[in-house]
């Protein structure tokens, strides 16, 4: 039988590579699996044209992924510092990789990048627009929008972000409800501003149809942006946000009956008490399909750290319904992440992924820490370092301050409360002030 999507297979009863591979990843029966992507509820980004990709699952029951951006700017515009930047987000097991680029030729770019990674790879066809055409966005037809959408579905691209909630519609409740930080979407601002110069509808919820038509040929995931994501916290659960994930929702319905895959987008910077009831908000209103977020960012004072708001923010988000976390980075609100900031952001974003994890139960979660916590028993530095999320950073720390007794640490030395309650069950004396026997 032949099938256009991974969502058209699972609803013919096809048991398709990427499928299988996902099942057992995931400790997850193949029927079950089936089930939840004819549903919408599970996604498998898998475009035909990736042909490197080791595929993942997206959604309902499924371990939490995270993406990494990168990608070329005006200010920083060094590829092959990115390419390096791919190449150890792969190392460093991140499911996905989007490709942010927004300045110059980015198609070669994103060629090898997909031609290279493992990692299911996104893009935001928007911030490409510009550079393809090398004119000023309000000079860029609604058609040559959608052919830059068409190019990157044949470079293999495995999703995109496609800012097609942001409609006339959307943009009166925006513009009758004021924010504090108003549009802090890249590609969302740069729709409104489009529609706004050319008085016209979105061209991507116009022509949202002649979109579904390339998804479904490449077999293309829809990222459904989240334009009027709250840029802040004062701006979160508004009229803006709420009204644009109605359209959003809308638009899934629309993709499914096409058989083409969807994930919504959504915040963003959020307190934690609002965190729970927007996971509720985008499962309702959207129908179960994948949640992605940024964060979210539970306050906004902290530049520098906030790969450290962010993680707080996932972990709640992972654990009461998002799917996918995009990862954020020390240099968040500053700069374009370097290599260290990048590191740092995937660190704290894992640990936020695996922590919900083990929340939701998710099958095998658990059996990481319980590894980990036999091995500090035994005090077994070496197991210890292999089972660490951070296993390098993990050896230097050890190795940089050495304790008299080598089976503990600086901390407490011979005060170390698993050495000492070991040695009493085994009947020996501690020997705190001497040489052990």
């Amino acid at each position: 039988m032949n099938y256009s999507t991974q969502m058209d297979a699972a609803k013919k009863g096809i048991v398709t590579k990427e499928i299988e591979i996902v099942a057992k990843k995931e400790k997850m029966k193949v029927e079950e699996l089936m089930e939840l992507i004819s549903e919408g509820k599970v996604v498998i980004p898998a475009n035909k044209n990736h042909k490197s990709l080791d595929p993942e699952g997206i959604g309902q029951g499924l371990r939490t992924k995270i993406n990494v951006n990168l990608g070329i700017s005006k200010d920083c515009n060094d590829v092959q510092k990115e390419i390096e930047k791919a190449k150890i987000a792969v190392k460093m097991k991140s499911e996905a990789i989007m490709d942010l680029s927004c300045y110059g030729k980015t198609q070669e770019f994103r060629q090898e990048l997909v031609s290279i990674s493992p990692a299911m790879i996104g893009t935001v066809p928007m911030y490409d627009a510009v550079g393809f055409y090398e004119k000023e966005l309000s000079n860029i037809s609604a058609k040559e929008l959608l052919n830059v959408i068409e190019r990157h579905a044949k470079d293999g691209v495995d999703f995109m972000t496609i800012h097609a909630g942001i409609n006339q519609e959307t943009a009166k409740v925006f513009k009758r409800n004021p924010r504090l930080t108003n549009i802090v979407s890249r590609g969302g601002a740069l729709m409104f501003a489009w529609m706004n110069l050319n008085n016209k509808e979105n061209p991507f919820y116009e022509y949202f149809d002649d979109i579904l038509d390339i998804c479904e040929k490449y077999d293309v995931t829809i990222s459904l942006g989240d334009a009027l994501r709250p840029g802040s916290i004062a701006d979160s659960t508004d009229a803006s946000q709420i009204k644009e994930l109605m359209v959003l929702g809308e638009l899934t319905k629309r993709a499914w009956e096409r058989n083409v895959q969807v994930m919504i987008e959504g915040p963003g910077h959020m307190a934690l008490n609002e965190i729970q009831a927007n996971m509720l908000l985008e499962k309702k209103l959207c129908h179960g399909a994948p949640f992605y977020v940024l964060g979210p960012v539970v306050t906004d004072i902290a530049p520098g750290y906030d790969h450290i708001t962010g993680a707080i923010g996932g972990a709640i988000a992972a654990s009461t319904g998002a799917d996918f976390l995009c990862y954020v980075t020390p240099a968040e609100h500053l700069r374009l992440p370097d290599l260290e900031d990048m590191k740092e952001g995937i660190i704290a974003t894992k640990i936020a992924a695996h922590a919900a994890d083990i929340a939701k139960g998710i099958k095998g979660a658990r059996d990481w820490d319980n590894k980990m916590s036999e091995a500090r028993q035994k005090l077994d530095w070496d197991t210890m370092f292999d089972l660490a999320i951070d296993s390098e950073k993990a050896r230097i720390y050890r190795a940089d301050s050495n304790p008299e007794d080598e089976k503990t640490c600086t901390m407490c030395g011979k005060m170390c409360a698993i050495r000492n309650t070991n040695k009493v069950l085994d009947n020996k004396n501690i020997n705190i002030l001497r040489e052990d026997d």
